[in-house]
Order: structure tokens, then C-alpha cells, then sequence
């Protein structure tokens, strides 16, 4: 009789702590949003075509190290609107989507669209802007969270676990580029 009285206090204190949760999940940000920039020792003309073609991304990707085995996949133009990739990897911190660039101005601006499948959708851009002789690169990325209590507050951790991937992208960019002047 006690053990009984014991079970159902523990799962109605389980129960309660799960409702917390989700109800507080309700009062977190519904995007997220990772934003890392770097300036680079050349002219944005330099640097667009390696941001304009998904093609390119591959020679300074910081993910693709994680995983040489990744499967990837490419349709439409080679560069610019409608470029596209596809990848497929068993290692959980690469998994499997599509990215497409859906807006490109040059020299200036790129604009992706993330289908992480499962995961949900995202955006992504690069906005070059000179600055003399260098260009300043900011890559960004936006998702909208929607009313999912674990997709909130799995944003709240979107910029520590994406952050650093940026960052190491950015340089990676950077170098290529620079190594080629």
C-alpha cells in the first residue's frame, strides 16, 4: 500500500516537471539565430564564387572533415539561384538534407534554403561588404522553431553547437581565398 502511495507521487512529480517544461518552452524564443563574420585580404569578386555555388563550398566546408564519407549530390546551375546540394552521412553531426541557394546578388549576397528533413528547415546567407581592399563576410543562420516544446529549447543551444562550425568555415575561407593572391 505504501509502495503504491510512493509510485504515483513520484509519477505525478515526474508529470508535473514535464508539463513545466513544456509549458515553459512556450515563453522561449520561436527562431534562433547564428551569426559569425570575418574579414578577408580580398575583393568580394574573389570571394562570392566560393559562396555561390555549392559546388565550392566543398573546398573549405567545415563539416565535410567530420565525415569523408559523406555522399553528396549536385543539381541544377553549377552556381547561383537554383544550385543545389544533396548529402547523406551516417555520422550524427553532418546527418542528411539538402541546401539550395535561392537568392544571389553578386559580389553581394547569398541566400540558402536548409531541408534537414526530419530536423525541420532553416535559412542561411553570406553578405560580402568591401571594406577598402578586404571584405568583411558575415555568415548567418535563421530557423523558426515553430511550436515544438524540444525544437525551443534545442534553440537555445543553435549558437554553441553551430557557432564554432561557422568560425572554422570562415577561416577555412578565408584561407583558400587569401592562398590564392
Amino acid at each position: 500500500m505504501r509502495s503504491m502511495r510512493l509510485i504515483k507521487r513520484v509519477i505525478l512529480v515526474l508529470l508535473a516537471i514535464v508539463l513545466i517544461l513544456v509549458g515553459v518552452s512556450y515563453l522561449l524564443p520561436g527562431k534562433t539565430e547564428v551569426s559569425r563574420s570575418i574579414t578577408i585580404d580580398a575583393p568580394a569578386s574573389e570571394i562570392f564564387p566560393y559562396v555561390n555555388s555549392m559546388q565550392e563550398t566543398e573546398k573549405w566546408s567545415p563539416w565535410l572533415s567530420r565525415d569523408p564519407e559523406t555522399k553528396l549530390s549536385y543539381s541544377g546551375p553549377d552556381a547561383g539561384v537554383g544550385n543545389t546540394l544533396n548529402w547523406s552521412s551516417d555520422h550524427p553531426q553532418v546527418g542528411t538534407g539538402s541546401q539550395e541557394i535561392v537568392e544571389s546578388v553578386d559580389d553581394q549576397l547569398v541566400k540558402t534554403a536548409l531541408d534537414f528533413g526530419p530536423m525541420g528547415t532553416a535559412s542561411a546567407s553570406f553578405v560580402l561588404q568591401p571594406d577598402g581592399s578586404q571584405t568583411q563576410v558575415t555568415w548567418g543562420f535563421l530557423s523558426e522553431l515553430g511550436l515544438n516544446p524540444m525544437s525551443r529549447w534545442m534553440g537555445l543551444m543553435m549558437d554553441r553547437w553551430v557557432g564554432g562550425d561557422y568560425e572554422r568555415g570562415l577561416e577555412n575561407l578565408k584561407s583558400l581565398v587569401e592562398g590564392q593572391g
